[in-house]
């Protein structure tokens, strides 16, 4: 049996101890966490296989839209419940996972095969690129709040708003540029299947029966998140900048590290670059347009230390990529900032 096969049990095992069996909370919280990642990997293997059916374009577009999301599901559920500190956690913690921790597993992955690691600088300059223009969007709304802390969250509220529109637009831009007016220049390695693909109909159902088990996992996940702080002592912004990220991505991480050891590393950087992108440019903007509907108004506004942590880890993986090449002691420099940002997370 497979190991997916046997995380899979932890989905009906939280529902009963969530609606039936009532254990501490942190049962709870363990079991859900768990059932996320089968789920989050039929997620990914079904938007795969309708990718290699439907082309590059179109497949560029599903992986955009559901890369990141069970993640972007426990965001909205846990955004509805009001915590809006956890969701903006959880949203620098998952750019903050992909491009250290999962970019420099990968690289220590690649290197332990190959002395050099070489991949398409334009793809990874233009990754850098956008990155660096989120961080702009985050610093600015930053700013807003230092200048006046108090009083102003309405002023905060239409800023971030203003810049969500820009990001999402720089998105669409980057996915014509990539996709289409420039695809000669990425020419990216295609994405593995273990098997034939999928038929259209059972992928659909699948990322279907896959997508609403999440919903509902999630839903379980953050109810009892509250209660988990308190038993542990952890803060809102350790569990939403490290656990939940690497739980939401985990399959998605998986696979990176697992194509980089085979030595396709243009392809592992395409997922954890293009991931961090994504959350940063589309998944952040949604998610403040997602608070107005449900009646949790979320800015952009991030702390100052999730701020420094985005910048800096974009400005270490920029100097990392900019030639073109890299190796595994790369990677373990990756890995050691993630640790010292996690450190600091923990005794917030």
């Amino acid at each position: 049996m497979k190991l997916r096969q046997i995380l899979l049990l932890a989905v009906p095992a939280s529902m009963a101890a969530a609606w039936w069996l009532h254990p501490p909370a942190l049962v709870v919280f363990i079991l859900s966490c768990v059932a996320v990642l089968p789920l989050a990997g039929f997620m990914g293997e079904a938007t795969e296989h309708l990718a290699v059916r439907t082309g590059p374009t179109m497949g560029g577009f599903l992986n955009a839209t559901f890369g990141n999301a069970a993640e972007l599901i426990i965001a909205i559920v846990a955004l509805n419940a009001g915590m809006v500190e956890l969701v903006k956690a959880s949203i620098t913690g998952s750019i903050l996972g992909n491009l250290l921790l999962i970019l420099g597993l990968s690289l220590v992955a690649g290197g332990t095969r190959k002395e050099t690691l070489t991949f398409n600088r334009t793809a990874a300059g233009m990754s850098a690129g956008m990155l660096t223009l989120a961080v702009v969007g985050l610093v600015f709304p930053a700013l807003l709040h230092s200048l006046r802390p108090t009083g102003n969250e309405l002023a905060e509220l239409r800023a971030s708003e203003a810049v969500s529109i820009i990001l999402l637009a720089t998105y669409a831009a980057s996915l014509l540029f990539s996709l289409r007016t420039h695809k000669r220049l990425f020419g990216g390695e295609p994405h593995p299947t273990d098997s034939q693909p999928w038929g259209v109909g059972k992928a659909l159902a699948v990322l279907g029966i896959a997508t609403a088990g999440v919903a509902v996992e999630s839903e379980i996940l953050v109810h009892s998140v509250e209660e988990v702080t308190s038993t542990l002592g952890w803060s809102e912004t350790f569990l939403g900048l490290i656990i939940i990220p690497i739980i939401g991505n985990a399959a998605e991480h998986a696979t990176a590290v697992v194509v980089a050891r085979k030595g396709q590393t243009d392809l592992a950087l395409q997922i954890a670059l293009g991931s961090s992108t994504q959350v940063a440019l589309l998944i952040a903007p949604i998610l403040v347009f997602v608070g107005v509907l449900v009646g949790q108004p979320m800015n952009l506004a991030f702390s100052i230390f999730e701020v420094a942590a985005v910048a800096m880890a974009t400005i270490v993986v920029a100097i990392s990529v900019q030639d073109g090449e890299s190796n595994w002691f790369e990677g373990v420099q990756l890995l050691a900032v993630y640790l010292m940002i996690g450190i600091a997370a923990f005794f917030i």
